[in-house]
C-alpha cells in the first residue's frame, strides 16, 4: 500500500468513527419546564453548562424585597422561544437520564442568552463555557446579579436538608 492510499485509509476511518458518535439534533417547537430545561416532543433537555434558579427559588433586590427570581427566570426562556423551533446537539445524560444539550433558536445559543441576560448561572462543575457570559450578566448587575441570591446548587443542597 502506498503511503498515499493509507493516508486515505487512515481518513476514512477517522471520519466513520467521528460519524458513529455524532449525535442527531434534537429539533422542536420547546415547552420550558424551567429556567434550564425544556421538552421537545416528550424529551426533557438540561441546557448544557448553566444552572438557573428553581422555580420555586427566591432572590432579594437591593431594596430588601424578596422576588420569584426561579419563576422569572423560567419566563425570560418561554418569551425568548416563543413557539419558535429550537435545535438541541446533545452533549450528555444527567444523572436522572435527561439529555444535557446545546440548544439554539436560530443560530443564538439559549444557555448562552440566559447567562448573559442574568438568568442563570455558568455550571462551572461542568463545564466554563459561560464563565465570560456570567462575568458579563455580573458587571451589569442583571437581573438575579441586581441584588442577592443563592446559587442555584447551594439552594437544591439546603432546601433538600430542610
Amino acid at each position: 500500500m502506498t503511503w498515499h492510499a493509507l493516508c486515505i485509509v487512515v481518513l476514512l476511518v477517522v471520519l466513520a468513527v467521528a460519524a458513529a458518535g455524532a449525535q442527531t439534533p434534537i429539533v422542536g417547537v420547546a415547552s420550558v419546564i424551567d429556567g434550564d430545561t425544556i421538552e421537545i416532543r416528550g424529551q426533557r433537555i438540561r441546557l448544557f453548562g448553566i444552572d438557573a434558579p428553581e422555580s420555586s427559588q427566591l432572590c432579594v433586590r437591593p431594596n430588601g424585597e424578596p422576588w420569584r427570581c426561579g419563576q422569572q427566570a423560567s419566563f425570560a426562556l418561554a418569551d425568548r422561544i416563543g413557539r419558535a423551533t429550537v435545535r438541541c446537539e446533545q452533549r450528555d445524560l444527567d444523572r436522572y437520564g435527561r439529555v444535557v444539550a446545546v440548544c439554539f433558536q436560530g443560530i443564538e445559543d439559549l444557555g448562552r442568552r440566559m447567562v448573559q441576560h442574568g438568568w442563570a448561572v455558568a455550571f462551572r462543575r461542568y463545564s466554563l463555557d459561560y464563565v465570560g457570559d456570567e462575568n458579563i450578566a455580573r458587571r451589569n448587575r442583571a437581573n438575579i446579579w441586581s441584588g442577592e441570591f443563592d446559587m442555584p446548587w447551594d439552594w437544591r443542597r439546603q432546601t433538600q436538608n430542610r
